[in-house]
């Protein structure tokens, strides 16, 4: 199957229990956003594969933003068995699943699809599994008890506020550019505990513990409109978006004296491991991946 240009296969699988797989044609997956060309999904799954003996094809395809269901209707129609989904599709994801998890159902967004044996498309959304687990454990920030701020209300924040819900904040407060639009998720999240929101311009003069920015500014080199008065010397700054250098948003929250800041690297193969288990029952090493990625950088 011929998905894409920027492609790659793991090597022979060499695993007794995997003969079979091997001998076949590599299982194909890929991801879909716009833009794509920064993606290092490629690169994890298939280190992914080749530690767990997994024969598989993973490209990285650029979608039109009008254009998801095309793309997906032909990816699936040309034998591919699972979609990573970034930004801008992830409700165009949720949408176009035939099935829905538990977890992507409360997010409203879908991160991943997989393909059963059946032809059933099943959604579901590892996000904020991969962020809460690199923000608690890997840089060891603590939530609980914590005033803590998201900024933006699209796919990839919906992804995550439950997971930061089940942390126990003290507060948490979800920002948007449009107020109403996360007023509307805030309202769809009340039943799991308590969630505020407002614009932008309401933020002024209040300071929090945690700051997660869920927007794509940062894509664009552009920043979200966070007054500076939200940021305190010990506050702990998220991007979920990651970069060879610092972001424009974590170089801002630096310039505001904050200390302890990062990109969304450790989110991105944390997610990544939760969607390889879902298309090939196996879980890999996280570890490993993220050190290797972060020594590319």
């Amino acid at each position: 199957m011929k998905v894409s240009n920027t492609s790659a296969n793991t090597s022979e699988n060499t695993s007794a229990t995997n003969t079979a797989d091997s001998a076949a044609d590599p299982a194909c997956y890929a991801v879909f956003g716009n833009p794509i060309a920064q993606s290092k999904s490629p690169d994890i799954h298939l280190m992914f594969a080749a530690q767990t003996d997994q024969n598989i094809h993973y490209s990285k395809i650029l979608v039109e933003v009008d254009q998801f269901v095309t793309a997906a209707d032909k990816f699936f129609g040309e034998g591919g068995q699972g979609l990573n989904i970034t930004m801008p599709f992830k409700l165009d994801a949720y949408n176009y699943a035939h099935e829905l998890s538990d977890r992507a159902r409360t997010a409203g967004a879908v991160n991943t699809l997989a393909k059963q044996s059946d032809g059933v498309i099943i959604g579901d959304n590892t996000d904020g599994i991969g962020m809460v687990s690199d923000i608690t454990q890997r840089l060891g920030w603590v939530v609980r008890d914590r005033r803590v701020l998201v900024l933006g209300a699209g796919g990839a924040v919906r992804g995550v506020l439950l997971p930061l819900i089940e942390q126990a904040p003290k507060s948490l407060l979800v920002a948007n550019r449009t107020a109403s639009k996360a007023e509307d998720l805030a309202q769809k999240l009340a039943d799991y505990g308590e969630l505020s929101a407002c614009g932008y311009e309401q933020l002024d003069g209040s300071q929090f513990d945690v700051i997660i920015n869920g927007t794509s500014a940062s894509l664009g080199g552009a920043l979200p409109a966070l007054p500076a008065s939200c940021i305190h010397s010990k506050t702990c700054v998220y991007d979920m978006v990651y970069s060879k250098t610092s972001t424009p948003f974590l170089d801002w929250s630096g310039d505001q004296g904050a200390t302890q800041l990062s990109d969304g690297l450790g989110m991105l193969v944390g997610q990544a491991a939760e969607s390889f288990f879902i298309w090939r029952k196996v879980r890999p090493e996280v570890a490993p991946v993220l050190a290797f990625l972060q020594e590319q950088a």
